[in-house]
């Protein structure tokens, strides 16, 4: 039997483990920071369901095989990864960290190598350079990880770019002016322009606006109408992903929203899974071929930070109960495994201690509670199971379908994104806002057909601009009707009230005939079509919203109990300015309750 070669060294952090843990967990760009070969991963699937993992790639003159064995961790105290070579000199190579509280608010870490050589020339690399070249590169590359948790770096590890040509450049600071000159740029067509140039191959290969934003302390709008605009001026390209709603791996990807399958089969995870615009079609970026070529490939396929949603991760052997440490915040989680089998939700509370995970050879349960502070888990399959704890907070940091068709600047710079004829998407929750104007045919009799038009396209574009300042889109116009859409109730609200708190200065610019918008919102599930060449959307919460509007005596917004209910209007609501009433609408058999909110202008008049 091979010797097992073992080696350990320790790092201290200023900050504590929870802050250092995204970037020493983040063993993909931990990888390409120490420079370790980018590879392909091939996916076997084995008669039992489970997925096995399989790479090769050269290290300098070596050429390497191997298997990569999924990784366990417990988020913000400790990771193992092994890999099992078939070519090469190591058989195998496992490497862990262990982070702890050194009590002064700072962290203690150990990294520890264990290592089988599989040849001689293995051994003479484990007992001369191998364990002290890893020590030097890995700790180097750590030692700016306190800089980047104290805000003062964008990245924690230093990575090498290839640098672009001259030529290449120069075009970058023509798109840059010209990104600026669109009005998408909010000042940030350089800094982009910087990242794509210098980044990382990990953040490139699928740039994520909205994580951009937090990265750069950024309006998420701002951030996303600038990647669009990139699009156009050829900086970016676009591509629309089916993600796995198990392990967030993308799945299907196009350019073409009409070319987006209507599902797709996640081999890592080896199931099969439905398109959900809500939850997981994203909408993501990357340098444009001419810009920069990002390679595809893995650094690594299974670090934490791959999976930020899952925040255990752990194997449990057959008939074993298997006992953690574990502190994991309130909140809902999924309990599953990553071989195929069943899942399930639970609830934790502040009080509560984390419930017993029990598998069965099809099922995933939730048992009593473990002792606080620890998590249990017992394998009553025959198998060794891969048991997988997630948050179902993933989505918040995707820029989903419906997310992205509701910003005014996708429908304005690619309304050639459509569905193809005939298909629909589901859409679990769109927040819809119908305007019209009181008495329109009046004030084209008053003051002619011409000066009315003029006046209903001024308005059209009043309400555009105030649309997408709360980060929403006009779907279409009917008429002298807007139907506007937004991905969720607290934006549709803050539109409508800043829709009709603008009515007066609008009217004060324009100079003619004064205007009076009725309005209308509701939000609920709806379907996602084309029409006219269009995105829109078609269903009872499209009639809703339409008769909200109807309601609607012109100043006022009408509000469907939909709208008012939800908890991130709450707090929005003047409740001295809201009126309940409940009144017979056009295609509803029964009296339909709404809330009226009456602004205090209007109310006193």
């Amino acid at each position: 039997m091979a010797k097992l070669h073992t080696h350990g060294f320790d790092w201290h952090f200023a900050h504590p483990p929870e802050a250092v843990w995204p970037a020493l967990a983040d063993t993909g760009r931990f990888n390409e920071a120490t420079g370790l070969p980018k590879h392909v991963i091939r996916e076997e699937t084995q008669p039992d369901g489970s997925v096995r993992f399989f790479a090769e790639a050269r290290v300098g003159p070596l050429r390497l095989a191997w298997e990569d064995i999924p990784v366990e961790w417990v988020t913000g105290r400790w990771l193992r990864h092994m890999r099992v070579f078939s070519r090469g000199p190591l058989r195998r190579l496992c490497a862990s960290l262990r982070l702890r509280p050194d009590g002064r608010g700072g962290t203690d870490v150990r990294y520890s190598l264990e290592a089988e050589a599989a040849n001689p020339l293995g051994e003479i690399l484990l007992r001369t350079r191998f364990f002290p070249s890893a020590e030097r590169t890995f700790t180097a590359a750590v030692s700016t990880v306190d800089e980047w948790v104290a805000g003062q770096r964008e990245q924690p590890f230093d990575t090498k770019a290839p640098p672009l040509p001259a030529a290449t450049r120069g075009r970058l600071t023509e798109m840059v002016g010209r990104i600026e000159a669109s009005g998408n740029g909010h000042g940030l067509a350089r800094r982009l322009a910087d990242w794509i140039a210098t980044g990382a191959e990990v953040d490139l290969l699928r740039i994520r606006p909205l994580i951009l934003a937090r990265l750069w302390e950024a309006p998420p709008r701002h951030v996303v109408e600038l990647c669009l605009q990139a699009v156009r001026e050829g900086t970016l390209a676009l591509r629309w992903d089916l993600l796995c709603p198990r392990c967030r791996g993308a799945k299907g990807s196009t350019a073409e929203l009409d070319r987006l399958p209507s599902g797709a089969h996640c081999d890592t995870c080896n199931i099969g899974y439905d398109r959900d615009f809500s939850r997981n079609v994203e909408l993501t970026f990357h340098p444009s071929a001419a810009i920069r070529t990002v390679p595809e490939g893995e650094f690594c396929l299974f670090g934490p930070m791959s999976t930020p949603h899952v925040v255990v991760q752990a194997a449990v052997e057959p008939g074993e109960t298997r006992t953690l440490d574990a502190d994991l915040p309130t909140g809902t989680y999924r309990l599953r495994t990553v071989e195929p089998g069943g899942e399930t939700d639970v609830d934790v509370g502040s009080d509560d201690g984390f419930p017993e995970i029990v598998i069965d050879a099809d099922a995933v349960a939730a048992g009593a509670p473990a002792p606080p502070g620890t998590l249990r888990i017992v394998n009553r399959d025959r198998r060794r199971r891969i048991v997988a704890i997630e948050s179902r907070e993933w989505v918040r940091e995707a820029l989903t379908a419906h997310r992205a068709t509701t910003f005014q600047a996708f429908r304005d710079l690619f309304s050639d994104q459509v569905l193809r004829p005939g298909d629909e998407v589901g859409i679990a929750h769109v927040t819809l806002m119908f305007t019209d104007l009181r008495g329109s045919t009046a004030l084209y009799q008053r003051i002619g057909d011409a000066a009315a038009y003029r006046l209903v396209r001024e308005h059209f574009a009043f309400l555009a601009a105030t649309v997408r300042r709360n980060d929403g889109a006009i779907v279409k116009t009917i008429g002298d009707a807007i139907m506007a859409a937004f991905p969720n109730p607290a934006d549709g609200l803050r539109a409508a009230q800043a829709v009709q708190a603008g009515v007066a200065a609008f009217n004060a610019r324009s100079g003619g005939a004064p205007v009076v918008i009725k309005l209308g919102l509701h939000a609920g599930p709806c379907i996602a079509v084309t029409m006219n060449d269009r995105l829109d959307y078609f269903g009872s919460a499209v009639n809703m919203a339409a008769r909200m509007q109807h309601a609607s005596e012109g100043g006022d917004i009408v509000l469907s109990e939909a709208i008012v209910g939800d908890s991130g209007v709450s707090a929005m609501l003047p409740r001295d300015s809201l009126r309940e009433e409940r009144r017979t609408l056009k295609g509803f058999a029964e009296p339909v309750p709404f809330f009226r909110l009456v602004p205090p202008a209007t109310e006193a008049a």
